[in-house]
């Protein structure tokens, strides 16, 4: 949630900057109900002040018309406080509809303004003709998206013996190298409360992109972001215990609803997937430094394994909702002919810590403020699969993994 004193001191600027990011946001509206409800707040405090002073003039004696005028601003109060609970719930619903600003070093426009920043290795080059990692696994039998189909419907899938052995093989590098990064490694419910996801601003906005358990009141989570957000909720911090870095492996659920063409068959886009994720929480002084030590810990597996990435810093509307500022790392898929992300870096500032009620202070002497949040995807399974299995294909069909991979595969079972 965005910090409602900034754009009353500054609406202009506010307007430009989340407008930068989404141009369809109402943000006169949010103005107007902002205006409004504070002006039934200074009719309510000056309609309490006559009360309590017609209370005190009654000290010494009551009259009939001292009694109706009290009874008279008793149903003012009423009224008002009736109709200021009804414009807050609609202040309340669009503010929470309201994305974080972006950075003033972000790019304006959508997908087709993201800046490439640097590039790791060459593409692989063949010398024979590139398959995609459907047409490889006809030989090698790894997916099976006939069966899953059978029991849970499209875009999901079986793994069978060394597509599974795969999975579990990067999970366990992955968190190896977080927790060389200073990650500790923690495990997540993947059922949260309906608060969990307005605090990490999946909710009100997103409602419908997550599968929900009604008659529980629970919902399934759409990233381990979501879980990581609220470990510290309502929670006041040891600044000198800051940074607090976590990495989490979970399955991740979403809806992805709409057709997606045959270019995004298979793997690359499925509502069921294995990813580790990284989450900091730090002093708002040391987020952007945090940023950069995200991206490099996220990346340094896609070295380990020898392929070719490039990180790209995103453009205002192609950042999440949440985001401030963000660096997506995508991976080379030799049979797709195309980048893909595998991890979005994301700087959210202070907007899920606002929600979530997260702050630290230094000494007992201080006021508390907010964190700073920020979470990468290190990284999403299938895709880095992709990037795997085709990068690594043999003019016979075969795959020969890179070596760091192979033997964490062969140790397994």
């Amino acid at each position: 949630m965005i910090n409602i004193s900034l754009f009353r001191e500054d609406p202009e600027h506010c307007r430009a900057r989340v407008l930068k990011k989404s141009p369809d946001f109402n943000f006169d509206e949010l103005l107007e109900l902002d205006a409004k409800v504070r002006e039934f707040r200074i009719q309510v405090d000056d309609l309490r002040k006559q009360r309590k002073d017609l209370a005190a003039a009654g000290s010494k004696g009551v009259t009939d018309e001292q009694r109706e005028q009290a009874r008279e601003v008793g149903k003012k109060i009423k009224d008002i406080e009736s109709e200021l609970a009804d414009v807050e719930a609609s202040f309340k619903n669009l503010a929470l509809c309201c994305p974080n600003i972006p950075e003033d070093d972000v790019p304006e426009g959508n997908k087709e303004s993201n800046k490439s920043l640097k590039e790791f290795g060459d593409k692989p080059e063949f010398g024979f003709k590139v398959k995609n990692h459907l047409e490889l696994n006809e030989k090698l039998g790894w997916l099976d998206f006939e069966s899953a189909a059978n029991m849970s419907g499209g875009q999901f899938v079986v793994y069978r013996g060394d597509g599974l052995k795969m999975i579990y093989a990067l999970v366990r590098l992955m968190l190896r190298n977080n927790a060389k990064c200073g990650f500790e490694p923690v495990g997540m419910p993947q059922l949260v409360c309906e608060q969990a996801l307005f605090n990490s601003g999946n909710l009100p906005k997103f409602r419908g992109d997550f599968y929900e358990v009604p008659s529980d009141g629970l919902c399934v989570i759409p990233t381990a972001e979501v879980p990581l957000t609220n470990v510290y909720a309502n929670k006041i911090l040891d600044g000198e215990k800051l940074p607090i870095r976590m990495t989490a492996w979970t399955q991740c659920f979403r809806r992805e609803a709409g057709g997606y063409g045959s270019a995004e068959r298979g793997l690359i886009r499925i509502h069921q997937f294995d990813k580790v994720e990284l989450y900091s929480l730090v002093d708002p002084e040391k987020s952007f430094e945090e940023l950069d030590v995200m991206v490099s810990c996220a990346e340094q597996l896609l070295k380990d394994l020898g392929l070719h990435y490039r990180i790209s810093l995103l453009a205002a509307q192609d950042c999440s909702f949440a985001s401030a500022k963000t660096f997506d790392i995508e991976v080379w898929l030799p049979g797709q002919d195309k980048y893909y992300e595998v991890s979005s870096c994301s700087n959210c500032t202070d907007f899920q810590a606002r929600r979530a009620a997260v702050r630290f202070r230094k000494s007992s002497k201080e006021k508390p403020k907010l964190v700073h949040t920020l979470n990468a995807s290190s990284l999403a399974i299938p895709r880095l699969m992709v990037a795997l299995i085709e990068t690594f294909q043999n003019d016979d069909g075969t795959v020969t993994l890179p070596d760091v991979l192979q033997r964490e595969m062969d140790a397994l079972w």
